[in-house]
């Protein structure tokens, strides 16, 4: 069972973003109108038709049972309610398992201010506006998300205010602050002027070596993170000319997984560049986030050790289009976006087609929350069937964190985490851009009938 599962997730006050969450109920309320619904025990769903998220057929005519946050039963039929039953009536909808995001940054949101904001704005303000973009991802469809990423504070606060019903928002894994390489793409002081900066090292996640590859892993232990980020190579946001250079050795991205592994860590890993990733794989990191110059050897190492690919092709296609935009960027990120953008669409078709296990990603904070659904067009458009592209959203999400006995799938002693759709998402995948029903743990949070 992942650390997730496992941990208590109370969290000592002093942790800077969850002062920040418990200290401003008032705003939280303001941001996050929308609470769950609790429903009684016995709640019956009756579903015009299920993708349940393990098969290529859909079901139709399907009665789901919810008991507390568990689902009790599957019927085929509308069954009839008992006295005391609630009937939840989605005769014209298609239902699905919640929908899972395995790549977004809830702490912010692209914008030409995106770097002034880094020495403007407080942890505050990042922490609060965290509410606003995790009630926006629920209201999406998507019930969980894995968090590559932020300043190492606030997506744990965040998260364990989600579990504890304090705000709305998606079930978070975070791998808290990401780990680079001195100057690399994660690394905190990279882009600003000399006075600012600083010879980060492991607490701030920026190893050389590969002891301090271990140190900072046992501190996002610390600090209470789900699993760990790494950036294999150059980026493409980071004030820093390459965006695709390999950043770590092999030496130390084993370092990194080995102590990953004995803490219940998997490690994701950022790349560009196809010898990051070949590094990365071959020293067992369990997925490539982007990975938009792979090559064949590239795919065949993914497939040789089970790697999973999240593509994130929505980022892409996003900072393609605002490359185009005078300003936008600082002119070191401009040609970077430019260049590496456009081509994670072409790169996910080939992996597709080469048979890379692939879970669903969007990058959103690049993009606007909100907004994941738009990557399933993306994924189809590139040559990805529309129920090979769901399932990646929900049974292969859930396989890559580990959590597939609980989640990813509409089964008897699954948790009851429901999105509605209507439309034939087979059909036109866009209807997926559009929830109508949000269930998350047997509780109703939006609801569109």
């Amino acid at each position: 069972m992942p650390p997730f599962f496992q941990r208590r997730l109370a969290f000592p006050a002093q942790i800077p973003a969850l002062r920040v969450l418990l200290a401003l109920p008032a705003v939280i309320t303001l941001l996050s109108p929308i609470a769950a619904v609790p429903l009684p025990a016995a709640t019956l769903i009756h579903a015009g038709s299920l993708i349940d998220g393990i098969s290529d057929q859909v079901r139709n005519q399907v009665t789901i049972v919810i008991d507390g946050d568990r689902i009790a039963e599957i019927r085929q039929g509308f069954s009839a309610p008992g006295d005391d039953d609630t009937v939840i009536d989605l005769k014209d909808a298609v239902v699905m398992p919640g929908l899972m995001d395995m790549h977004v940054h809830l702490t912010g949101e692209l914008s030409p201010n995106r770097y002034l904001e880094r020495v403007q704005l407080n942890t505050a303000t990042f922490a609060v506006r965290s509410v606003e973009y995790a009630r926006r991802t629920l209201m999406a469809g998507f019930t969980t998300v894995r968090n590559p990423g932020d300043d190492g504070t606030i997506t744990v606060a965040l998260r364990n205010e989600i579990a504890k019903g304090m705000v709305p928002g998606p079930r978070i894994f975070t791998a808290g602050k990401s780990l680079a390489t001195t100057g690399g793409h994660a690394d905190p002081t990279n882009g600003l002027r000399a006075d600012l900066t600083r010879d980060a090292g492991p607490k701030d996640g920026v190893v050389n070596g590969p002891d301090d590859a271990a140190k900072a892993v046992r501190h996002r232990y610390k600090e209470g993170a789900d699993f760990i980020k790494l950036t294999a190579t150059g980026g493409v946001l980071s004030v820093a000319k390459s965006g695709q250079n390999p950043q770590f050795s092999e030496e130390e991205l084993r370092a990194i997984v080995t102590t990953a592994n004995d803490y219940g860590f998997h490690v994701a890993a950022h790349a560009h560049g196809a010898e990051g990733m070949k590094r990365a794989i071959r020293a067992g990191v369990r997925s490539i986030e982007h990975g938009t110059l792979m090559d064949q050897e590239v795919m065949d190492l993914m497939k040789e050790h089970g790697t999973y690919y999240v593509p994130t092709i929505l980022a892409g296609v996003f900072v393609a289009e605002k490359a185009e935009i005078d300003g936008y960027f600082p002119e070191l990120v401009r040609p970077k976006a430019a260049e590496i953008g456009p081509k994670i669409h072409a790169t996910f078709g080939k992996a597709y087609r080469a048979g890379v296990k692939i879970a669903f990603g969007t990058d959103s904070g690049v993009s606007p929350h909100g907004e994941n659904a738009r990557e399933f067009a993306l994924m189809v458009s590139a040559g990805m069937p529309p129920m090979e592209a769901i399932q990646a959203a929900t049974m292969a999400a859930a396989e890559l964190l580990g959590i597939q006995d609980e989640l990813g799938s509409v089964e008897v002693g699954k948790i009851a985490d429901l999105v509605a759709v209507r439309g034939d998402p087979l059909e036109d995948i866009s209807v997926l851009e559009t929830v109508a029903f949000v269930m998350k743990e047997g509780a109703v949070y939006k609801d569109e009938r």
